[in-house]
């Protein structure tokens, strides 16, 4: 299994050190730099899933260096500071950040935001890849055509939300394609009303694939949806 490779930016050596001993027995690959010059020119040098930033560190600052990470693309980044006033809050978001965690902090909660984050940005990479078509039981899906085709010769042309969200169900094929990756990716925001259309999208797709009686999308309660394929 490929592990995510985490960028951690501490100059605190004791926090730093037991982070890192933290996050490498949760499976993850991690590289600790003690300021934010040395992990500006760390994070330019390699490829990094997801960055961990303090704020208040040597020769930059982490507001800073999550500026210039920002702005040399979308690697998602979580502050994790003392500076717990709302101004310094606020700042973080406002950088950029997307999350801000303030010392001390419950591990487990680091951890599932983390998860949370990772999903995202596979979500993410999963919309854009340039994979031509999936195929799955009886139907070709055709993602760049939003066209759904099954054997009998049924041809569907799909609205741009259900090729988006058939797309995602495709990738994450027998296993739960989390509600939240669907919704941060295709309708950009977690509410009530975007929660009840991507429902109504997820039961227009059943109607296409009832055509399939091996075809299903299962419902997860509070946690999302997955396409099977039933095997006869």
């Amino acid at each position: 299994m490929i592990k995510a490779r985490i960028l951690l930016v501490e100059d605190e050596e004791n926090f730093g050190s037991l982070m890192k001993n933290y996050l490498e027995l949760s499976e993850y690959d991690v590289t600790w730099t003690k300021n934010g010059t040395e992990a500006y020119s760390t994070f330019m040098q390699n490829n990094f899933d997801l960055c961990i930033l303090d704020v208040m560190m040597p020769y930059m600052d982490g507001f800073t260096l999550g500026q210039k990470i920002k702005a040399k693309n979308n690697t998602p980044f979580i502050f994790l500071s003392a500076k717990n006033n709302k101004s310094d809050i606020l700042n973080g978001y406002k950088v950029g950040a997307n999350d801000y965690l303030t010392k001390p902090f419950d591990t487990e909660i680091l951890l599932l935001k983390i998860k949370i984050l990772l999903e995202r940005q596979n979500g993410q990479n999963s919309l854009e890849s340039d994979k031509d078509f999936f195929t799955f039981g009886n139907f070709k899906f055709t993602p760049s055509l939003r066209q759904l085709k099954h054997a009998n010769n049924s041809d569907i042309k799909l609205s741009p939300k259900e090729s988006l969200l058939l797309k995602l169900l495709c990738v994450y094929q027998g296993k739960i394609m989390p509600r939240d990756v669907a919704l941060n990716q295709i309708w950009k925001e977690s509410t009530y009303f975007t929660k009840r259309s991507m429902d109504v999208y997820i039961n227009k797709l059943r109607k296409h694939l009832s055509i399939d009686s091996n075809i299903t999308i299962e419902t997860f309660h509070q946690m999302g949806f997955q396409l099977n394929v039933i095997n006869v």
